[in-house]
């Protein structure tokens, strides 16, 4: 942890009291203070210690003064007899998915939940899982791959041109796409975002901007993808701002790549260590917002969350440099995060897990598969769904299962019947993998509309 060479004792001599908080004083000094003077280190835990109510709310010595102000001692938390209000929407939802979100809603914090007709099982909350708690958030109710993202941009370019100058966008998705850990662009555009005083705040984030940096504008492996297709509108909406019609579009699904899959695992192995529950629960642990940890990663996930939707903004601008015309109109949206809402007239923080935020009037995109249509929809704010919708056609087969039921040439005939282009790929993302998008979205009539559709024509995916 550096070269700094402080221990307990010499923090104990201090006038720390003998408990937890002489071991978060170590760590927290240690990680952020490497190298500087112990003396330096030392007056800095003695001001904490005189005054620990003014860094209670600091980024980087909160944790030390919540520590000294908090008497509590960890206790394990047991989980209510009754389940929090909930619906689900849909059928063909299996039981492994439904017991998943049964245990979350017997969280002490639980206020209300719901599975959207995509759900299937997932780690913590299931995919396509909606769960609104009090005052707290939960790491792997966020999931992984924090932010997550839909992102479509609806081109002034005739669709004609994905068959009259195929090669040429192929050529596009080829040279100007990066998937996967080890793909990334040989330049990277100065963003915004890599200015932003949060990634100096939080030690974590420090250590991973240079990560963020190198993988900005490239997507993940496993569903992510991006495409060419053929937009539709079938209902004008002044946000689209487009009249009825066939367009070319541009389609991309991924998220926050390593800054966000790390600042999940770190903040989930302290949720876990903070809140003790029982085995079947203990992947729903929380971080209470009123403590530092809590605070900390609510930042942390906050700027994960813009960093993926910076990332659609690079993939999108480099393939419009590269195919030429220009963006008439942008729909997106975040899946894999938690936001503060009102419903019931009280403040709650809601996870969607795989959920697509449904607002009243709210755009948002959920796709289908790698040669099924996906729909451009606008929200229709149904409080039994907490205002949200799937964000996808879900799994029908896992991926284990997909690889020993579905071939190549399976795939490979049902992308001549589409006439869809695969670049990438495998058998775990095989269209026979999912469910029918149709029956999907049939299922949730009363939680959007549907404004249009689009439909690959030209796939990249991670290999």
């Amino acid at each position: 942890m550096g070269n700094l060479k402080l221990k307990g004792k010499d923090i104990l001599k201090l006038g720390y009291p003998n408990n937890q908080s002489v071991n978060i004083a170590l760590e927290v000094m240690k990680r952020n203070f490497a190298t500087k003077n112990i003396h330096h280190v030392k007056s800095l835990l003695k001001e904490i210690l005189i005054s620990p109510e003014h860094f209670e709310k600091d980024l980087t010595f909160g944790q030390i003064a919540e520590a000294l102000l908090s008497s509590k001692k960890t206790e394990k938390r047991m989980l209510n007899i009754q389940r929090a209000a909930f619906q689900v929407f849909g059928n063909n939802i299996s039981d492994e998915a439904k017991n998943q979100l049964y245990t979350a809603l017997k969280l002490p914090v639980s206020v209300q939940g719901a599975l959207m007709p995509d759900a299937h099982s997932g780690y913590g909350l299931p995919i396509g899982g909606v769960l609104a708690v009090e005052n707290a958030v939960i790491p792997y109710g966020v999931g992984t791959d924090i932010g997550c993202r839909m992102s479509l941009s609806i081109l002034d370019t005739p669709v004609s041109y994905l068959d009259g100058a195929r090669d040429k966008y192929e050529k596009a998705l080829a040279e100007h796409t990066k998937f996967g850990m080890y793909e990334t662009h040989k330049s990277h555009i100065d963003h915004e975002i890599f200015e932003r005083d949060t990634f100096s705040l939080i030690p974590l984030l420090r250590r991973l901007k240079g990560k963020a940096i190198r993988q900005m504008g490239s997507s993940g492996g496993g569903n992510h993808f991006v495409e060419f297709g053929e937009v539709e509108i079938t209902e004008e909406d002044l946000q689209i701002g487009l009249p009825k019609g066939r367009y070319l579009g541009i389609l991309s699904h991924s998220g926050s790549r390593g800054l966000g899959a790390e600042i999940a695992q770190y903040y989930s192995r302290m949720a876990v260590d903070q809140c003790p529950l029982p085995k079947e629960a203990q992947q729903f642990a929380w971080l209470d917002l009123s403590t530092h940890l809590g605070l900390e990663y609510w930042t942390a996930m906050n700027l994960a969350g813009d960093y993926a939707s910076a990332c659609h903004d690079d993939i999108h601008r480099r393939l419009v440099k590269a195919v030429g015309g220009r963006v008439k109109a942008r729909i997106e949206n975040h899946h894999n995060f938690a936001w503060k809402e009102i419903h019931n007239g009280r403040e709650v923080i809601v996870h969607r897990k795989g959920a697509t935020p449904a607002n009243e009037n709210e755009l948002g995109m959920i796709p289908g598969s790698m040669t099924a249509k996906g729909f451009i929809v606008r929200g229709k704010g149904n409080p039994d769904s907490l205002k949200s919708a799937s964000h996808g056609a879900g799994r029908a087969h896992s991926r284990g299962e997909c690889r020993s039921l579905f071939t190549q040439n399976d795939i490979k005939k049902e992308l001549k019947l589409k006439n869809v282009t695969l670049m990438g790929g495998n058998a775990e993302e095989a269209p026979m993998a999912y469910k029918d998008i149709n029956e999907v979205m049939n299922a949730q009539s009363e939680l959007v509309d549907i404004l249009g559709t689009f439909q690959p024509r030209m796939v990249r995916m991670d290999r």
